[in-house]
């Protein structure tokens, strides 16, 4: 007899939209929201999910947040409709690694003390 099963994680993309302003880098961006699981599969077919965690990530600087798993199983049924910051824990902020000229607004992840573009100091 021929058995086929096993485990994987999965990711899951979560149909919700939130527009704020961000607590890391202060620009106007969305949340992203997402759900990453275990599963077991037997013959390809998913049998069981366990393990789910629930995160969102901001569109503008890519921060990653873990979300109360209340809130997050709350969109994934279509009932909450706002995340609210008590929410939100921070995983990795991404400050540090972007840099934007105050002078002709050029946007870097690069370590200069110069803009590249117009001389300026950073």
């Amino acid at each position: 007899m021929f058995f086929l099963m096993g485990v994987t994680q999965k990711r899951e993309d979560l149909d919700f939209i939130q527009m704020v302003t961000c607590d890391v880098c202060g620009a106007y961006g969305r949340y992203d929201v997402y759900v990453i699981y275990s599963v077991l599969t037997l013959f390809f077919l998913p049998v069981w999910k366990w393990n789910r965690r629930y995160y969102v990530e901001t569109s503008c600087c890519h921060s990653l947040y873990e979300l109360d798993s209340e809130v997050g199983r709350g969109i994934e049924n279509g009932t909450v409709t706002m995340i609210q910051e008590d929410d939100l824990v921070l995983i990795r902020g991404n400050r540090s690694s972007y840099k934007k000229c105050g002078y002709c607004g050029y946007e870097t992840e690069e370590d200069f003390d110069y803009c590249p573009k117009c001389g300026n100091r950073f």
